[in-house]
C-alpha cells in the first residue's frame, strides 16, 4: 500500500469518526469519541480489505483515493478549476447543518488494474487481461459484502453503536453517483447492485429506527 493511499484512508477514518461523535459531543457526551473512532477504523479497514482480497484473486490492484467531484453540471465548461473534495467537505457539511442527524459516510473510491501476473493467464475465467466493467463490481461487491458481515456480528456481540455506523456507511456508499462504490457495482452488474442497495436500505432503516 503507497504512501498516498495510506494518507487517503487515515483522512476518512477521521472525518468519519468526526461525523459518529458530533451529535455525541453536541450533547455532552464525550465518552462516545472512543467508540466513534474504533468504528471508523474497523469499518474503513474491513471494507478496503474486502476489495484487495478480491482484487488479488482477479489478479489485480486496487487503490484507494479521497472521493473528489470534477463536475457541477452538464456542459463540458460547468466544472471545477481543481476537484472539489467530496469525500471531506459534503459529510462535514452534512453534519453540521443537521446537527449531526445525517451521517453522510462516502469518503473514498477506488480504482482497480490489472497486475502484469494477468496477462499471462488467458484461459478460462482469466481469458480477458484487462480488468472489467464486472472485475470491478465484484471488488465494490467485496468491499461492501464484508462490511454488512461486520454489521451482523457487531449487532449479534452487542455492539449497537459499530452495528448503526456499518449500516450508514454501506448505504451511502451503494448510492450510484459520481465514483463511488454504487456507481463501480451498477455498471458491472444491475443485479448485484439491486441486491446490495436493498440490503443496505433495509439495514439503514432498521438501524434508524430499532437500533
Amino acid at each position: 500500500m503507497e504512501k498516498e493511499e495510506v494518507a487517503h484512508i487515515v483522512g476518512a477514518v477521521i472525518i468519519f469518526t468526526a461525523i459518529l461523535s458530533f451529535k455525541p459531543v453536541l450533547n455532552g457526551n464525550y465518552s462516545l469519541i472512543g467508540m466513534a473512532i474504533v468504528s471508523s477504523a474497523v469499518i474503513i479497514a474491513t471494507n478496503i480489505y474486502g476489495k484487495k482480497f478480491m482484487a488479488r484473486l482477479l489478479d489485480a490492484d486496487v487503490e484507494h483515493r479521497t472521493w473528489t467531484v470534477s463536475r457541477f453540471g452538464f456542459r463540458p465548461n460547468q466544472r471545477f478549476k481543481s476537484p472539489f473534495k467530496a469525500g471531506i467537505f459534503l459529510p462535514l457539511i452534512f453534519s453540521v447543518l443537521s446537527l449531526g442527524s445525517i451521517m453522510l459516510s462516502s469518503f473514498l473510491t477506488y480504482e482497480a488494474s490489472a497486475r502484469k501476473e494477468r496477462a499471462a493467464k488467458r484461459f478460462g475465467y482469466y481469458s480477458y487481461t484487462e480488468m472489467t466493467d464486472w472485475h470491478n463490481a465484484l471488488i465494490g461487491a467485496a468491499g461492501i459484502i464484508t462490511t454488512l458481515i461486520v454489521l451482523v456480528i457487531s449487532y449479534l456481540t452487542g455492539f449497537e453503536p459499530l452495528a448503526k455506523a456499518a449500516a450508514f456507511y454501506v448505504f451511502w456508499n451503494m448510492i450510484p453517483i459520481s465514483d463511488l462504490d454504487g456507481t463501480q457495482i451498477f455498471f458491472g452488474s444491475k443485479v448485484i447492485w439491486a441486491i446490495l442497495a436493498t440490503i443496505s436500505l433495509l439495514l439503514a432503516l432498521y438501524s434508524v429506527t430499532i437500533i
